[in-house]
């Protein structure tokens, strides 16, 4: 039956608080603690006549039955208040321990549940699944807010006992599909009947007082009935020297209807209406007592389930049989031991290591049980969420998509499926990653491109240096999995390197700028393009490869000229040669002289593979086709994409001048030549002039060229020439 309510709202405060609390079987620690509790919330203007402070004494009466700790009972008597915001955190901090407020922020993050989907017309939004899993971490990292957002749903469904119909129908469905398979997994029975019996009388009235009546109507009966069938198995376990316990247990009303229904019966032909409950020390001492039964008694083989050879899968154990009894009357009977029947009752909360007088406590045992916890949860996602594609959405962003590990110390650890113990060591701390030399999972030493499961146990080993690998950096051998790992291995090589970069950053940029006769007029818009603080750490992305020296070069050249015509490189010497070809400048999909316009964000130059893109009201913007953000306004708008090409204009090239020194010897202008050949450059002028006391040579050359990178790329040839000392463009 329902769980008669006894909390502070039923009168219970005209009498003692103390009296009260001591009804409960509360210890003298945990009667001190809330009775201290209870004074400073009347302190804070809060008292009895509140609802919220009523709805914790209540939590307080459920959670005693499971024995909880003080700082649980705590929690449950503040829960309320915190909940509606009439108790803060800072306030709360100055008067309670940290374990305190840390249980109240984890039970109100378990909100997240109420998010969960369980039909077909919802749907799960990235935000909610980061807080379903950040709901499931705090879940494992503590089941005592389990338990205490059971205990909160309980009173919430009492609550709504005079709500108008559609708020009661609610609730309980919300309690059958998510916070009912949740108290089931975790094995906590006390609760998860009450749930399930709440429940049912919003959901079925009619039915549920049908059966109400009917239990109520023999009851009287019944009880005799029991007393004595109680009596006789007590006398023959005694006579068996069996030292057990023996007592009639309590039917629920939701499970009474189940039976019923599963099994196609009427009320009179359930087997436990009359039930009995066998408690014994030993597991040994369980089937004797079964031996007795089925001596004294008629058993019923079709009835008969051994759940301590074979437990459910939320870890119950006990021996279920069925007799029958005097006036051939059929009774269900439980034998079970202790410890499986606080399992039973208690579950998870049975086994907490947050007990009084627990001193240290083993952490072995505990990350154990932690695990044990994890896996009771997930196996409660699965019972949750249907087969429908949001139901695996869900299971996906939440479950699937990630793994979760833990400490030494049994602290959970949120990663990435497919992570490593290189990623695991990283998200403990930098220095951490940067000094791992080695892993194991639980105990045993493994690879470092292991990929974590679910429950492993992580331990680093750590070496007394630094000394990451450039092979982590490598995906294709599986080291890192996680972006956040691989920017800090990154980060450690940068700093590393970053005097040598520097150095040779300064010399590629100073070498291309120098060839190219250009200066950097505008440095601040060049480290603003390439989201850079300080010219020293362009230097540093340039000489460690992260920058193109192109790139930055082809940005100060478009900011040197004219910005009306950024395509062009002003200090070109530019003259057209004489052609009687349109002059267009680009030709889109093979029509010439439409309104077109360089891209700024990638600044496409003559000879550079292009693509046009349909801007509105700018005409069409001429992109490279290698340019990052063409690529996401294709894939927006495919549509407007077209082709594109250099036009007749950009065809005929333009003339520059360079100018070459060299220490003169024989063949070095064939050499020159060979090069000039080699890259399609037509010499229009050449002059040259030797000193013959310096040894050295000096041509100067006109030459054809159609863009900026056939300019560097030649001048890099020509230098790399032997005896070449130099070779760059010049102004006359």
């Amino acid at each position: 039956m329902v769980r008669v309510r006894q909390s502070h709202s039923s009168g219970y405060h005209g009498g003692d608080t103390l009296e009260w609390l001591c009804s409960l079987g509360l210890t003298e620690k945990k009667i001190s603690a809330l009775l201290q509790c209870g004074l400073w919330l009347k302190q804070q203007g809060l008292d009895d006549s509140i609802a919220q402070v009523r709805t914790g004494w209540e939590m307080v009466e459920i959670l005693a039955d499971l024995k909880m700790d003080h700082d649980s009972l705590l929690a449950a008597l503040l829960f309320p208040a915190f909940d509606a915001h009439l108790l803060k955190a800072p306030t709360l901090a100055d008067e309670f321990s940290p374990t305190v407020i840390v249980l109240l922020h984890s039970v109100q993050q378990m909100d997240a549940i109420r998010t969960i989907p369980t039909g077909a017309n919802q749907s799960v939004n990235p935000q909610q699944a980061d807080n379903l899993r950040k709901m499931l971490l705090a879940m494992v990292e503590d089941v005592r807010a389990v338990v205490l957002k059971l205990a909160a749903q309980i009173c919430y469904l009492r609550d709504v006992k005079d709500s108008d119909e559609e708020t009661r129908v609610l609730a309980a469905k919300e309690t059958n599909a998510i916070f009912a398979p949740l108290a089931n997994r975790l094995g906590i029975g006390q609760l998860k009947w009450e749930l399930e019996d709440l429940a049912f009388r919003y959901l079925h009235p009619g039915v549920y007082k049908q059966v109400a009546s009917l239990l109520e109507e023999k009851r009287l009966d019944r009880e005799q009935y029991m007393q004595d069938f109680v009596a006789a198995v007590r006398q023959k376990m005694q006579d068996a020297k069996l030292a057990v316990e023996v007592y009639g247990r309590p039917k629920h009303i939701f499970s009474i209807w189940k039976k019923m229904q599963k099994k196609q019966l009427d009320f009179e032909q359930l087997f436990d209406i009359r039930a009995v409950r066998i408690i014994s020390e030993r597991v040994q001492d369980c089937y004797g007592a079964l031996g007795v039964v089925h001596t004294g008694w008629r058993h019923l083989p079709k009835e008969f389930d051994d759940y301590i050879a074979t437990p459910k899968q939320n870890g119950y154990q006990s021996i279920h049989t069925v007799v029958l009894g005097p006036q051939g009357r059929p009774v269900e009977i439980q034998i079970r031991t202790r410890q499986m029947h606080e399992d039973a009752e208690l579950g998870v909360a049975a086994h907490w290591r947050y007990k009084e007088g627990a001193v240290g406590g083993n952490k072995v045992v505990a990350t154990d049980e932690k695990i044990g916890w994890l896996r009771k949860l997930l196996q409660w996602q699965e019972d949750v969420v249907d087969g429908t594609d949001l139901a695996e959405e869900l299971r996906t962003q939440v479950i699937e998509d990630r793994v979760y590990v833990f400490t030494p110390k049994g602290d959970i650890v949120d990663l990435p499926i497919g992570s490593t113990p290189l990623d695991f060591a990283y998200y403990v701390h930098s220095n951490v990653g940067h000094r791992c030399i080695g892993a194991k999972i639980t105990g045993r030493i493994v690879p470092f491109t292991y990929q974590l499961k679910t429950g492993d146990q992580v331990e680093i080993l750590t070496g007394r240096e630094p000394n990451p690998s450039r092979d982590w950096l490598n995906p294709n051998l599986g080291y890192l999995k996680s972006s956040r790992a691989r920017s800090k291995v990154q980060y450690w090589f940068r700093l590393q390197d970053r005097d040598k970069n520097l150095a040779a950053g300064k010399e590629l940029l100073d070498t291309e700028l120098s060839r190219l006769n250009l200066v950097m007029d505008y440095p601040t818009k060049v480290l603003s393009r390439f989201n850079v603080n300080a010219m020293d750490e362009l230097l540093v992305g340039i000489g460690g490869g992260e920058i193109k020296v192109t790139q930055v070069v082809h940005f100060i050249q478009s900011q040197s000229g004219k910005l009306e015509l950024p395509e062009i490189d002003p200090r070109l010497k530019t003259k057209p040669l004489p052609s009687t070809k349109t002059q267009s400048d680009v030709v889109v999909q093979g029509v010439g002289n439409l309104l077109t316009h360089m891209a700024g964000c990638c600044l496409p130059l003559p000879g550079d593979a292009i693509i046009g893109y349909i801007t509105q009201g700018r005409g069409i913007a001429i992109h490279r086709d290698d340019c990052d953000q063409f690529k996401t306004l294709q894939d927006g708008h495919p549509e407007r994409v077209v082709d594109a090409t250099w036009g007749d204009k950009y065809a005929s090239g333009y003339e520059v001048d360079i100018r070459i020194v060299a220490h003169d010897r024989n063949g070095l202008l064939r050499d020159i030549t060979s090069i000039l050949a080699n890259e399609k450059a037509n010499v229009t002028k050449m002059s040259s002039s030797s000193d013959i006391k310096a040894q050295t040579a000096v041509i100067n050359m006109t030459l054809e060229l159609y863009n900026l990178d056939s300019l560097n790329k030649l001048l890099s040839k020509i230098s790399q020439i032997d005896e070449v000392v130099e070779a760059k463009r010049f102004h006359h």
